[in-house]
């Protein structure tokens, strides 16, 4: 796997984060390199605040930390300990980390941005740079050509202002915007749902995994979480807060930890569950990798609905890196309850981990199967 990225007579070593023995998956792509490649073609006096959105694992902003002064903005806690590790692991000069809910800075001379995979966060995010950023500055996005539609580029026009497009370069293009739409667009950051049969109304962050509506698994998985009057349990890749809710309505006594990579989910998270709950509660809200740096043979459950993705690419390493940090933190006699598409094979995953006698099928539809594996 390439960790050089070599460039206009410049080199950066870029690892992923987490960082993994043999390790498939750069941590850039041909996007980056476009971005970088023009950028420098403008032919920039030093010193210019750069604003760049959605940098996947900092590539972006080590190129451009070296004379300019960057703000990298992302809603991912991975982006950000990547492109910490980065700009160390090549002594760059620091940048200013922000989630997608800050405020964006004054005076920004130049926005660069990887275009995000939800519409809605695209969206909240043009409509942010429209009444923020000035009609002077530069506004240039990339991402596959194949990703951008005549209706994503209807989105930046409605929401932030004239745009273009550039001509296709190893498969991606970039999208020019200038900040001038008019009448400019107010977007709510919420968007408020009731699930059906459960007496819940979620509010819902731009960024949310299933942030319109109850995606199929978790509605399956609400109907087979335990009330064995829990102690404690975590919510990890918690999302809205939806299993929490429900599970701490199941278990009163219950401490409850909520974990996700997403900083609006986990925002999402703690806006539903003092919406949902009657009563106070010891409520923990985590933004983390996993469950890094959580203590070992500390929780006596976890339900857990991994993703399937990191950034824009397909994989399950982040589920197998839940399975094992679980099984860590597990209490001996402690339960993970995991739901996933049938055809991804957590069943053997678990099994490999915590022994075939310990894992059980406690539900399945033609689509997703849940499991529950015990810590013997």
């Amino acid at each position: 796997m390439k960790t050089e990225l070599s460039l206009l007579d410049r080199t950066l070593t870029l690892h992923r984060f987490p960082f993994r023995n043999n390790e498939l998956l750069q941590a850039w792509d041909a996007g980056d390199e476009y971005l970088i490649t023009h950028v420098e073609e403008l032919a920039l006096t030093s010193s210019k605040r750069i604003l760049i959105l959605n940098d996947s694992f900092g590539a972006l902003s080590c190129w451009f930390s070296d004379r300019h002064e960057v703000f990298m903005m992302s809603d991912s806690y991975i982006a950000h300990k990547a492109t910490l590790e980065n700009l160390k692991r090549n002594s760059c000069t620091d940048v200013t980390l922000l989630n997608t809910m800050d405020e964006i800075p004054s005076n920004i001379d130049l926005v660069l941005m990887q275009i995000p995979r939800n519409n809605r966060h695209l969206v909240w995010i043009l409509s942010k740079l429209r009444q923020s950023v000035d009609e002077k500055c530069p506004i240039i996005s990339v991402n596959k050509a194949k990703e951008i539609h005549s209706s994503t580029l209807q989105l930046f026009e409605k929401y932030l202002g004239a745009t273009k497009t550039s001509l296709a370069w190893k498969k991606h293009r970039l999208v020019f915007s200038t900040a001038d739409c008019t009448p400019v667009q107010n977007v709510s950051d919420e968007v408020e749902w009731s699930v059906e049969n459960e007496n819940m109304t979620l509010v819902n962050l731009p960024n949310v995994y299933s942030g319109e509506s109850l995606d199929q698994g978790a509605r399956l998985l609400l109907d087979h979480l335990p009330s064995d009057d829990l102690r404690d349990f975590i919510d990890l890749g918690c999302g809205n807060g939806v299993l929490s809710v429900k599970l701490a309505r199941l278990n009163p006594n219950a401490s409850i930890t909520c974990v996700d990579e997403s900083f609006m989910a986990v925002e999402s998270a703690t806006r539903n569950l003092k919406q949902n709950l009657q009563t106070q509660r010891e409520i923990t809200y985590v933004a983390n990798n996993c469950l890094d740096e959580f203590e070992s043979d500390s929780a006596s459950f976890i339900v857990c609905n991994p993703p399937f993705h990191q950034q824009k690419a397909i994989t399950d390493h982040i589920a197998w890196q839940m399975f094992c940090d679980s099984k860590q933190v597990l209490k001996k006699g402690g339960k993970l309850l995991v739901i996933g598409n049938r055809h991804l094979g957590y069943d053997i995953k678990l099994a490999r981990l915590f022994s075939h006698a310990q894992v059980k099928t406690v539900a399945s539809d033609k689509k997703f199967v849940i499991l529950q594996a015990t810590k013997s």
